[in-house]
């Protein structure tokens, strides 16, 4: 396996640190060494600064802690030279006598100040910094989460788009968290390095004195400039290193360039400049201070002020002639008009406090239930839901939600979060405290109960259910109401697309020749509207290839495929080896109601007397009554001509009656007629 030149340079890197542990190099090898040290502390410092978000440095915890372990390598191997030999090279002796200007106390103090700043300013700054960031970013992880989850789920973003969040996400919790322990490397190297320096200068007087003769005085002067050279060449790469760590912590809300935004932020405001301006010139003039500097300063930063305040002056006018124009062409473009207009065939807002329940890393699972809810009414009706769209409205109460189609509110619902709803199913005694409440989905009577009451109001019988299952099972619901208004052309067209590979004659030769896609689209909205699976697309199509040459009525051709579909409709309603109870129609109604239909172009009506009205409805209400006294559906069987007009007669009046044909019912199934609608 060929190893590559990166890996290869980090290996010898590492290696050669270790190494300098043990063995002693050349002071000529130790200069080379030390200047690569400070090269690389630059290296990293300008990275961080100009780096445009933190993942472009997402490795800076490992290259903190090499170059920690490289730098105190160096440090030892120095040690070792300034202890046994007295010369621990070029570059220790010039930072030792060129930065303290030859002057012994002035370099110690120099060395003392910035190992000061290194450690007490800049290391436990970095070191609180990261540590905050690590627990804010960890705390925000789930609503992240939860925002990636919702925006797939209502396709804002595709998976692939999903997935690279995800990671980007994972990437920045790991960075954070590495950093917070990194920062304890920077921590501990400007302590060893104040320690190595203080052992240096100890060890070096007694070298000198024992060893090499020298004085006290001769063996201060001597060992302690280069302990103090030796010490700065380590500090300033760790002050460096210190800095970039620094930088890159304090950078993370951060993603266009540092410099660009530190000057634009901290020149942006005419009236500081000027009165900082202001201020200067005040002291130079009235104060002691040198006139010939603050002066020039103040004059420069209030002209600076003013020609800034010019410009933004001119820019603001600008920017309301380009607002003003582009508003105009906004108003005079119909395709951005159009986009205003257009809305979320379905959507769910809730307030914040359900939050928790769309978020899967809290336990919620709302999101999967609506992704299981499309699947659901897909392999029940047939019908492909379009995306629904979940949102938070901080307008709402926080545990309220509210359902919109087509952007206009049809229900809404409240629960109680950490609580469950106990529905008493009909047969259940005794009563459980709790809060009194509706079900939101069909308006029955419930109570909320606490998690410790669950249990025991499941022994008793009772429905209990949670708030995820309630929100779910209320949005299925106002999404099977409404799913005929939902199948839209476009939606028409897909189904058609998907059964065309197998079936291309039967498409080839109903539409368009026979029906338009509007025609399906009708007839396909009438079976919906009813309750009817048009999954059987097939059989559907058949049913109007072979009608519409005779009629193109819609209402009459779903009337056809209801009749072509009666093994589905007598599954749906009639249980096998059960004797079902319905409600017939007198034929003197039928009659009448056969009487009163006119046929027209735009369609058929109804012109039946009021009062022949009123009392068909009253008899229907009463006969309806005696099936849901007995616990059954309300289904009325009629003759196959009479089943449409009858059905639009009273659905005005009784919303949820099944009106069925004889010609929809199977031939083994048994029906017992409990009741007859009479005039």
């Amino acid at each position: 396996m060929k190893i590559k030149k990166n890996d290869l340079f980090i290996g010898i890197y590492l290696l050669s640190a270790v190494i300098f542990f043990i063995i002693s190099i050349p002071s000529w090898l130790l200069d080379i060494l030390l200047a690569l040290n400070i090269a690389v502390a630059l290296i990293i410092l300008f990275n961080a600064l100009y780096a445009k978000e933190v993942l472009d440095m997402a490795s800076f915890p490992t290259m903190l802690l090499f170059t920690t372990i490289f730098r105190i390598s160096l440090n030892v191997s120095s040690t070792k030279l300034i202890l046994t030999k007295g010369d621990a090279g070029k570059v220790v002796d010039t930072f030792g006598k060129f930065v303290g200007g030859g002057n012994l106390v002035i370099g110690a103090i120099i060395f003392i100040v910035l190992v000061i700043i290194q450690f007490i300013v800049i290391n436990k700054g970095t070191e609180r910094v990261a540590e905050v960031t690590a627990r804010f970013t960890l705390d925000a992880m789930a609503g992240k989460q939860m925002a990636i989850d919702s925006d797939l789920n209502t396709g804002a973003i595709t998976d692939k788009e999903a997935a690279e969040r995800r990671k980007k996400l994972q990437l920045e919790n790991s960075f954070f968290g590495s950093m917070d322990g990194a920062t304890k490397y920077v921590k501990g190297d400007a302590t060893a390095g104040l320690i190595i320096t203080g052992i240096n200068i100890v060890g070096g007087i007694v070298m000198g004195m024992m060893y090499n003769g020298l004085s006290i005085n001769e063996a201060l002067s001597k060992y302690t400039i280069l302990t103090i050279g030796d010490g700065l060449c380590s500090q300033i790469p760790s002050l460096l290193i210190s800095l970039a760590t620094g930088v890159l912590v304090t950078k993370a809300s951060s993603d266009g360039e540092l410099g660009d935004e530190i000057v634009g932020q901290l020149f942006s405001m005419d009236r500081v400049l000027m009165m900082v301006g202001g201020a200067l010139t005040v002291l130079g003039v009235f104060t002691p201070l040198p006139i010939y500097v603050f002066v020039p300063f103040g004059v420069a930063l209030i002209l600076a002020g003013r020609k800034l305040g010019d410009k933004k002056g001119e820019e603001q006018i600008e920017e309301e002639v380009e607002r003003e124009e582009t508003e105009a062409q906004e108003i005079r473009k119909p395709e951005n008009v159009v986009s205003l207009l257009n809305v979320d065939p379905i959507e769910l807002e809730f307030g914040y406090g359900i939050i928790p329940l769309a978020d899967v890393n809290q336990g919620g699972d709302l999101l999967d239930r609506v992704v299981m809810i499309r699947r659901q009414v897909a392999l029940e009706l047939g019908a492909v839901v379009p995306i629904i769209r979940l949102r938070d409205n901080i307008q709402l109460n926080p545990n309220q939600y509210v359902i919109k189609i087509k952007g206009i509110q049809v229900s809404e619902g409240e629960i109680l979060f950490d609580h469950y709803m106990a529905m008493n199913p009909g047969y259940v005694e005794e009563e459980i405290t709790g809060i009194p409440t509706f079900e939101p989905s069909f308006h029955l009577p419930a109570i909320w109960i606490t998690e410790s009451q669950r249990e025991r109001a499941e022994s008793l019988g009772y429905t209990v259910v949670d708030p995820p299952s309630i929100i779910a099972t209320h949005l299925t619901e106002v999404i099977r109401q409404h799913i005929a208004e939902l199948l839209t052309r476009q939606d028409v067209q897909n189904l058609i697309n998907n059964i065309k590979e197998n079936n291309s004659t039967l498409i080839e030769e109903l539409v368009p020749k026979l029906l338009g896609v509007g025609e399906i689209q009708k007839v396909l909205q009438n079976l919906l509207e009813e309750g009817i699976s048009i999954r059987d697309l097939v059989t559907i199509f058949e049913t109007l290839a072979d009608h519409a040459p005779v009629t193109r009525d819609t209402d009459i051709l779903t009337e056809y495929v209801r009749q072509s579909l009666k093994r589905a409709i007598s599954g749906k309603y009639f249980p096998p080896n059960e004797v079902t109870n319905v409600v017939t129609l007198d034929p003197a109604v039928e009659q009448d109601i056969m009487g009163s239909v006119k046929n027209t172009e735009q369609g058929s009506y109804l012109t039946l007397d009021p009062e022949k009205t009123k009392k068909i409805v009253a008899s229907l209400k009463d006969a309806i009554k005696k099936l849901e006294d007995m616990g059954k559906n309300p289904i009325v069987i009629t003759s196959p001509i009479v089943r449409l007009y009858f059905k639009k007669l009273v659905s005005d009046y009784i919303k949820d009656i099944i009106v069925i044909s004889y010609n929809e019912v199977e031939s083994n199934v048994e029906l017992q007629s409990v009741g007859m609608v009479t005039e």
